[in-house]
């Protein structure tokens, strides 16, 4: 029995830590894979840390960009439009920032690349509970 009951406290402990994993992300901008990771899944409102990871097209990764980060909330009856920025920082191999989503709902994140003399942009959609 307490053999049985060791097995179903692992089996929970499992799940829950699988469940626990960030929101992540990749798409292409240009010449890049860029991977976002949100520390909470589905994103909320409130302090949401972001690590961008930029890959080139040989799959070598990219600490020498500068990258910035604008998010924005559409205009809804009663209520502007919001417009933040962010300009992450190189730590170990990816851009860290912190986004502070002001409420639940749609959140449109707008990533810029310059590398190279050229600039990127990708764009991805987050829904904050």
């Amino acid at each position: 029995m307490k053999r049985f009951c060791l097995c179903i406290f692992v089996f929970l402990i499992g799940v829950t830590l699988g469940c626990a994993k960030g929101y992540e992300i990749t798409k292409p901008a240009g010449e890049y894979n860029v991977t976002i990771t949100l520390d909470k899944s589905p994103p909320v409102a409130g302090e949401n840390h972001m690590t961008i990871m930029l890959k080139d097209t040989t799959g070598k990764i990219v600490t020498d960009a500068t990258v910035k980060v604008e998010y924005t909330m559409p205009a809804m009856p009663g209520m502007p439009a919001m417009h933040y920025s962010a300009e992450p920082k190189v730590r170990g191999n990816a851009y860290h920032t912190t986004l502070n989503l002001s409420m639940s709902g749609a959140w449109n994140i707008a990533i810029k690349i310059t590398h190279n003399d050229k600039t990127e942009m990708v764009n991805f959609n987050v829904d904050a509970s």
